[in-house]
């Protein structure tokens, strides 16, 4: 069964953000079944889910009053768009009840699918927003290196990471990208963390001066990368860049498709960073990806400008076929209010700095130049050599190497881009867990090092 499986994978599936020649020859991987924090595959060998499959079930799997809750609107009423003034129950209270979690006072909700078409949105609604108020000319978006924002047209424009543009014809115009906010990387020799967050608000002001801010709408801005290597602010960041933004009329987007619901200890990452954001993204968490869903909250301000525009035109011309699909949208509103009755920010919170501190004993590994993180999230940095910070070259592919070991060791983690490798487990993960995380971790690592020869 296992080798059909596979046979059939391989010659009809076309895998998204794969190494399509490597998979090619070995083959898929076939997940069967989750529990818990657990995932098993076809041959039933269990897995610890490190990355809640990607930053997003924060639940854990197999939750079954989010499959009740499914089966239940399913049977009720499976599908109705919100075009043209319809709507649905489900979308309704999931906004009402998104309104009392955002920090946007008065804040409308757009729904979507997915972080990428969220992202998309934004850009959108920027455009509008200064068409609306008659400033067309602030188009152009600011982002940075190693952000992830998406893989639509834009939003992988927006993405600061090369594999994402290369071949595709991207970057596109418009889209300015400023120095990554990776102190570990970019920071200078002597330089200090904040006076590297003065260094890249210094960069922002210059770019803002040759750009001109007449012609800039926004900036958007993780508030802390998770796909382009778990890199977070350097100290004091937000505060130094926020009010040159809003000296220059620019707004703030954030992405908190990663960090929201959470993640960072607190329940959107702009809190725990003291962003004072324009607008929100939301996804991945939002259902604990039960059902795809993503949203896009928008200020008062925003929403009548748009309003008023749209009037003078017929209607607001943008919207998915599935926005505010109504079982999406029940899903994700008994996935919010199960965070809520189960306390699970509060256990969030209570278990990132266990996680953060049981991982120092990783810190001193061979192969570990940087480790860094914040909350129940976090990204080990791999290096060749610990004192110069000289990095593998790229065909040694370390980071896979280390993902594999640990694979092997009954413990899924992420590879990515800088021989990252990332952690982020399900929200409801607790002690015991954290530690049998952190021990097969330790013995991956220890493979990779051994077939490396970097012991």
């Amino acid at each position: 069964m296992t080798r059909s499986l596979a046979q059939l994978d391989l010659d009809h599936l076309f895998h998204p953000a794969t190494d399509l020649r490597g998979h090619r020859d070995l083959g898929p991987q076939i997940w069967d079944r989750g529990e818990g924090v657990y995932i098993y595959d076809i041959d039933g060998k269990r897995y610890l889910e490190g990355m809640a499959g990607l930053w997003c079930t924060a639940l854990g799997y197999g939750e079954k009053e989010l499959a009740r809750v499914a089966a239940e609107q399913m049977e009720k009423f499976c599908y109705g768009p919100l075009f043209a003034g319809k709507s649905n129950e489900p979308s309704i209270r999931l906004a009402a009840k998104l309104a009392e979690w955002v920090p946007i006072d008065g804040a409308r909700f757009l729904f979507g699918c997915s972080g990428s078409d969220a992202n998309d949105t934004q850009v959108k609604l920027m455009r509008y927003y200064f068409h609306a108020i008659g400033r067309p000319e602030k188009r152009k978006i600011i982002s940075r290196g190693n952000a992830y924002h998406g893989v639509t047209m834009a939003t992988a424009a927006l993405t600061g990471l090369p594999a994402f543009h290369k071949n595709f014809s991207l970057p596109m115009d418009d889209v300015i990208h400023l120095t990554s906010p990776n102190f570990y990387r970019q920071g200078r020799d002597g330089e200090s963390e904040s006076e590297f967050a003065d260094r890249l608000a210094r960069e922002l002001e210059a770019v803002i001066e040759h750009e001109g801010a007449e012609t800039i709408a926004a900036m958007i801005a993780e508030p802390l990368m998770g796909a382009g290597g778990v890199i977070l602010p350097p100290e004091g960041y937000f505060d130094r860049i926020q009010p040159i933004l809003e000296k220059h009329d620019i707004l703030l987007i954030d992405d908190e498709v990663v960090c929201g619901f959470g993640r960072t200890g607190k329940p959107f990452g702009c809190q725990t960073y003291n962003m004072q954001p324009t607008t929100m993204t939301m996804a991945k968490a939002l259902s604990s990806a039960y059902q795809p869903i993503s949203a896009v909250a928008v200020p008062p301000f925003m929403f009548d400008a748009i309003v008023e525009a749209a009037g003078g035109v017929g209607l607001f011309a943008h919207g998915l076929t599935y926005a505010g699909h109504p079982v999406s949208a029940a899903v994700a509103l008994r996935n919010l209010e199960l965070m809520e009755e189960r306390g699970l920010m509060e256990h969030a919170a209570r278990m990132g700095p266990i996680l953060q501190q049981k991982l120092t004993a990783i810190a001193d590994h061979p192969l570990v130049g940087n480790l860094r993180g914040i909350g129940l999230i976090a990204g080990l940095e791999l290096v060749a050599d610990k004192s110069t910070r000289a990095q593998f070259p790229p065909a040694d592919k370390m980071a896979f190497k280390v993902a594999a070991g640990c694979l092997a060791e009954g413990l899924i983690v992420r590879a990515l881009p800088g021989d990252v490798v990332a952690i982020c487990p399900p929200l409801i993960i607790d002690e015991a867990q954290i530690e049998e995380l952190v021990d097969k971790l330790g013995r991956g690592l220890d493979r990779a090092a051994r077939e490396a020869g970097h012991e």
